[in-house]
């Protein structure tokens, strides 16, 4: 039998999810793509300079371990054609990352773009180009590819892909471990239920998506090549790909463990007489408690291992593809990392069980609330310890918590744990006065449901020793009794009505004899409710329900059913809202899961945030500055003018993009299909607010329909510099577009 709640009302739910949401929205709705894991920390020749002559090969130095192939590094002559040998070259050589590509003898003078792409051992994909001159720097150059791997639509749906994956694993793995460390019965839960088949469906469906989407992350960038199936063998022989293979293995183990949890396991905990003994145990009758508490014995332990096993297998298709295969002391980071995403999907899965259960399911035993909370505690002490060390090991120095974006939002996470164990704490407080509370009212209610009992018992329930139990069973007699005399007098109302005077007195006969309880006014007998004390006026009704079935008329049979559907749905919910301490309960553990949305979506960032140890390494071997503004800058700048023709698009290219070097400008202008357009007049110039320069202006030259040129730009310092682009296309229609600009 399965058990189901009275639906409470979900406003309130709603509106803190939507808070939640919408905090983690602003967070992080306008964030840039996933930054790079390996990252470029040298070259040769290096970016931007100008050799005598045509170098042999072309080598990078990466931070880590990448994952390259034969395109992955091209190099393209002044007029964009490819012109190295396309043979990766393996030039790693102890703790440093390097491969190259030879070129041919004899390249001419001119200006040499390098663009690459590779796969950092983390599994996200990282790219870039810097230009080298041969001779002297030529007028033109190879155009940079302007999206980075891992951006754009791809690398929105695949990050969204990863951030669900997590709470598809956190449901289902922490849901289930609630059912079996805390509380058994909670498998019979309808609400439950759903909550970790819909964590299996979310984690199976969002592995597939990434298996798909894995090609065009890491390659192309479009979209359509999710069914290249050359693309997805490659993605198999890879790393990430064999731990998406594994997860979706184990995600066929998990199934079975499911339907294990909610068939055997569920039945095992059904009460006496609900359809809990089949087949011959129900033919012979009564069940050897012994033997049922044995079975339910085994089946806890081997669900509890099983469980374990699938769980830590899962957590570890994260570590095998994440930060902690890479680095430092991988061996130790990577069963750190299993610890650390088991705690959390112990605490914050079962905080969603205890969810679902506090509001949409049957009044949860105290005793499960505490077992949950003192795993709670376990899971946030293995939490604080393993996040410690992942934290030296990603961060290394007290400056880059401030001064690096992994190391702010690593602190927004510590913050938001912070504020996660509060509420906790809060909500720990209300299970001790639930305990208390309980405690006291089961003391009072025991002796007034000693006859109640002892029925129950009689009819095959078996014996209860707890308090608490007592106080349940009472309260299940006093309800069966309520609804056994309701359903007897509204039989002797309706023959009374058809003039049978007699039937009143057998109705009555017949309430008397059906009810459990030997007290003769079963009516008093919800009184024994320790949580109908508060306000036991609900538990009466002045008038009898009548009994829908005694109605000739479908339709009237269906209304009435419907209305003592909603009647008794009206007095469930005043009963548990008249218990002040499971009211405040289910307000905090309602808090805990509402921060616990923006934690998830936090850590999902953060583990595609480049680690703050890499970003220093990066800017120590570039002098200071980071890779991404040591490379060519390249803007897109649509602009109108609101004149005639006044719409089009500006692409300014500043190269190499560096302060203290000659850089060259080129720029662009095109209409809206796309086609070079002339204009009357453009001007160009550079302003840092931040040290009092500029404006210092530009003046291209004009090299051709659309097209503008100017060498020799000169950037004092480097830092941030806002570029201003006049644009008038006739005597009075004109427009100035602003834009930033990193100079290294």
């Amino acid at each position: 039998m399965v058990t189901t709640g009275p639906p409470a009302r979900r406003s309130a739910v709603l509106r803190m999810l939507v808070v939640a949401v919408a905090l983690a929205g602003a967070l992080f709705g306008g964030a840039v793509p996933a930054s790079a894991h390996a990252a470029l920390t040298g070259s040769t020749p290096a970016q931007g300079s100008v050799v005598d002559r045509a170098p042999e090969q072309v080598a990078l130095t990466f931070s880590e371990g990448v994952a390259m192939g034969d395109d992955s590094i091209r190099v393209l002559d002044p007029h964009g054609k490819r012109v190295d040998r396309g043979k990766l070259r393996n030039l790693c050589s102890g703790a440093t990352v390097k491969y190259g590509t030879g070129l041919p003898p004899g390249l001419g003078n001119g200006t040499y773009t390098v663009a690459w792409q590779a796969v950092s051992a983390d599994s996200h994909p990282v790219s870039g180009a810097f230009t080298f001159s041969v001779g002297a720097p030529s007028k033109s150059s190879a155009a940079v590819p302007q999206q980075e791997a891992g951006g754009g639509l791809v690398g929105a749906l695949y990050g969204i892909a990863r951030c669900l994956a997590y709470a598809g694993f956190v449901l289902m793995a922490g849901g289930a471990a609630f059912v079996v460390a805390c509380r058994p019965a909670a498998a019979l839960v309808r609400s439950v239920q759903r909550l970790v088949v819909q964590g299996w469906a979310l984690l199976t469906g969002t592995t597939v998506a990434m298996l798909l989407l894995r090609t065009p992350y890491t390659g192309s960038g479009d979209l359509a090549d999710v069914f290249d199936l050359g693309g997805l063998q490659q993605v198999l022989l890879t790393k990430p790909g064999a731990a998406l293979v594994s997860r979706l293995l184990l995600l066929a183990a998990a199934a079975l463990f499911v339907a294990v949890l909610f068939g055997a396991f569920a039945r095992a905990h059904e009460p006496a007489g609900a359809g809990g003994t089949t087949g011959a145990e129900g033919e012979a009758g009564a069940v050897d408690p012994a033997e049922e508490a044995r079975r339910r014995k085994d089946l806890t332990f081997g669900l509890g291992i099983g469980g374990v096993i699938v769980a830590t297998g899962f957590a570890a298709t994260w570590a095998m593809a994440e930060h902690a295969s890479t680095g430092l002391q991988p061996a130790v980071a990577m069963p750190v990392d299993v610890l650390h995403l088991l705690a959390v999907a112990a605490w914050l899965g079962g905080l969603a069980a205890l969810l679902v259960s506090l509001y949409w399911g049957p009044p949860v035993e105290r005793t499960a609330v505490r077992r949950f909370s003192r795993i709670a505690f376990g899971s946030v002490v293995v939490l604080a310890a393993t996040g410690v060390y992942q934290s030296w090991r990603q961060v290394g120095t007290w400056s880059a918590l401030t001064g690096t974006a992994y190391g702010r939002l690593l602190l927004l996470k510590v913050g938001l744990v912070a504020v996660l164990v509060g509420i906790a704490w809060v909500s720990r407080r209300w299970t001790a006065r639930l305990g208390e509370v309980r405690a006291a009212e089961d003391t009072a209610a025991a002796a007034e449901a000693g006859g109640t009992v002892a029925a129950a018992e009689a009819g095959g329930t078996p014996a209860v020793t707890d308090a608490a139990d007592v106080a349940d069973a009472a309260q299940e007699a006093g309800e069966a009794a309520e609804r056994q005399s309701v359903k007897a007098a509204g039989k002797a109302t309706g023959k009374a009505a058809a003039g049978a005077p007699a039937a009143s007195s057998t109705a009555t006969a017949t309430a008397t004899a059906a009810s459990p309880d030997p007290d003769p006014a079963p009516e008093e007998t919800p009184d024994t409710d320790p949580e109908a004390a508060p306000n036991p006026a609900p538990d009466t009704d002045p008038e009898p329900e009548p009994d829908p079935s005694t109605d000739t008329d479908p339709a009237r049979a269906a209304q009435l059913a419907r209305q003592q559907a909603a009647l008794r749905t009206a007095r469930t919910k005043r009963l548990r809202d008249a218990d002040p301490e499971r009211l405040g309960l289910r307000r905090s553990v309602l808090a805990e899961a509402s921060v616990a949305v923006v934690l998830l979506v936090v850590t999902t960032v953060l583990t595609a945030t480049e680690p703050a140890r890499t970003e220093a390494a990066v800017q120590a071997a570039s002098g200071g500055q980071s890779t991404a503004s040591n490379q060519p800058q390249v803007l897109t700048v649509p602009f109108d003018t609101g004149g005639p023709h006044g719409k089009g698009t500006a692409r300014v290219d500043l190269d190499p993009g560096r302060s203290g070097n000659a850089n060259e400008l080129r720029l662009r202008l095109s209409d809206p299909s796309g086609k070079a357009m002339d204009v009357p007049e453009v001007k160009v110039s550079f302003t840092q607010k931040a040290k009092k320069l500029g404006p210092l202006p530009v003046v291209p030259r004009h090299t051709g329909t659309g097209h503008w040129r100017a060498s020799g730009v000169q950037l004092p310092v480097p830092g941030q510099w806002q570029l201003s682009l006049l644009v008038r296309t006739s005597d009075i229609d004109q427009v100035t577009e602003i834009r930033n600009v990193k100079i290294g």
